[in-house]
């Protein structure tokens, strides 16, 4: 699976993040791989003729579910499949960003295209068309359990493949039928087995799971950026940092952002000028034990990043097709069980509720200015009473951490059986990713505004410098907000950093 001149091309191998993002957020065209297309013309071969010997196959001559008991006489097979997508399309809520529907139309295609679903190549290069002709079905974002799929969320999308439901194209909401018309496409027609694979994957969760990874990974290099320029700004010690300290522990999470504090501060002024003559022994835990906590919250994300990324090359649906020599070609288990993915995100929701949280810990130091040896004004206040500086900033800061400690609260220990009682055991691996993509928003908003508070009690220190890492982190700040000469909002300065952070500017400064 690759990216080729800003094509995806679907080729039986796995999805990267990069391509997720390519596609669901930068308009990356996809294609199906003639090698993939010959393994879904092998795997529907397989499923015809396991039809053929009138056995009883899940989801192809049967109900679904609690229904499954039910047989489906031949000439109703096309019949369920249109009226799975109907039946199911029960979601509630606000509907799903474009980018997220997107990523999930791509996942799915992905996974049908490797062939173990048993549909024929023309569903996979219908949805493919949907992704390059720009049409994004409408899906309510509350409605799957995680276990059996997302079914709920997945029916809304395959809806408009079908010629129903709604669906955005170039900006105008429109029946699917109409948006299908205008942009040159005829609804699909489902055959035997094609409703069911269409709605009984992970791909919702693992669409939320690795955009949001996406954006994980760089909101924690902005995170080091902020803390390392905290260690400066609160004129703190370098020497909880020694290498040796975190030998001594084992912990590689820990190991690496100690090594990446040290080179983004490596060089300061600022560390040696009060190396003589400071009363202080040992700085707050926010700064000293910086790198046992956020390595702990690397090591969660390198975890999660781990299971997001084994999805984005998996077949999840049942009953899953096999073509080759084995006595039994059809097999139903259970790989649309979201366990993996719920369980992943939880913990990425932890690790997100961490990096805030300790990030406001060093707000809080900055803006009390309790210690007259960190050289700051209250609040970095220009003139503390007239001006109330970034005061409130660390209100907003303990708001989101305080949403963070809710959103952490695990989605999926908490299990509510469905389908009369035949999915008995559900994941809300869902869930865990809504709650995972708010919790990044939050834990956004707290590292922008350690940014805006480091870089403006950085300046307390001039003309002193910082290391080359936390300069230029500096300089970043400095070209989206000025230094505060009298009061004004921060809120805008605070989503023009959290944007910044999110695309990435403070991505490997050293």
């Amino acid at each position: 699976m690759g990216e080729e001149n800003s094509t995806v091309v679907l080729d039986g191998g796995a999805l990267s993040m990069h391509d997720v993002e390519a596609v669901a957020r930068n308009g990356a065209k996809v294609a199906l791989a003639e090698s993939a297309r010959n393994q879904l013309e092998s795997c529907r071969g397989a499923l015809q003729r396991a039809m053929s010997t009138g056995e009883a196959v899940y989801g192809v001559n049967t109900g679904f579910g609690s229904l499954a008991r039910r047989r489906i006489d031949d000439e109703q097979l096309t019949q369920v499949q249109h009226n799975l997508i109907l039946s199911h399309a029960s979601g509630v809520g606000d509907p799903l960003p474009d980018e997220v529907v997107r990523a999930m139309l791509l996942l799915l295609s992905a996974s049908l295209s490797r062939g173990h679903s048993g549909v024929r190549p023309v569903v996979v290069t219908t949805l493919v068309e949907l992704l390059n002709r720009g049409v994004t079905p409408i899906v309510p974002s509350i409605g799957s359990v995680g276990a059996s799929g997302d079914l709920a969320p997945l029916a809304h999308a395959a809806l408009v493949l079908i010629g129903r439901g709604d669906a955005t194209l170039r900006g105008d909401v429109l029946p699917g039928a109409e948006a299908l018309k205008r942009v040159g496409m005829a609804p699909l027609q489902l055959a035997a087995k094609e409703g069911l694979a269409l709605i009984n994957g992970t791909h919702l969760m693992a669409a939320l799971g690795a955009l949001v990874m996406v954006d994980v990974q760089r909101a924690f290099d902005g995170a080091l950026a902020a803390a390392a320029m905290s260690i400066d700004a609160a004129r703190g010690t370098d020497a909880f940092l020694d290498e040796r300290v975190h030998a001594a522990r084992g912990q590689l999470g820990q190991i690496e952002v100690a090594q990446r504090l040290s080179r983004l501060i490596e060089g300061s002024q600022i560390i040696p000028s009060h190396l003589h003559d400071d009363p202080r022994v040992q700085d707050p835990y926010s700064l000293r034990c910086a790198p046992q906590v956020l390595g702990a919250a690397l090591d969660a994300i390198g975890f999660a990043k781990s299971l997001i990324e084994r999805e984005l090359g998996a077949v999840t649906d049942n009953p899953l097709v096999f073509a080759d020599d084995a006595e039994r070609n059809v097999v139903s288990a259970g790989n649309f069980h979201g366990m993996p993915l719920a369980l992943a995100l939880d913990t990425l929701a932890i690790a997100m509720a961490h990096i805030a949280g300790i990030a406001e810990r060093r707000v809080y130091y900055l803006l009390a200015a309790s210690d007259a040896e960190n050289h700051l004004n209250p609040h970095l206040s220009p003139v503390p009473g007239l001006h109330s500086g970034l005061m409130i900033t660390q209100y907003v800061a303990a708001a989101c951490c305080n949403e963070l400690a809710t959103l952490a609260s695990p989605a999926s220990v908490v299990n509510v059986p469905t389908s009369a009682g035949m999915e008995d055991y559900n994941s809300f691996g869902a869930t865990a990713a809504l709650q995972a993509r708010r919790a990044l928003d939050r834990m956004v908003s707290v590292v922008a505004i350690e940014l805006l508070c480091a870089a403006e009690a950085l300046e307390y220190q001039r003309p002193l410098r910082s290391g080359a890492g936390v300069e230029r982190a500096h300089e970043i700040v400095r070209g989206l907000v000025s230094r505060r000469t009298e009061d004004r909002p921060p809120a805008p300065d605070i989503a023009l950093l959290s944007d910044a952070v999110l695309a990435g500017s403070f991505v490997q400064l050293v």
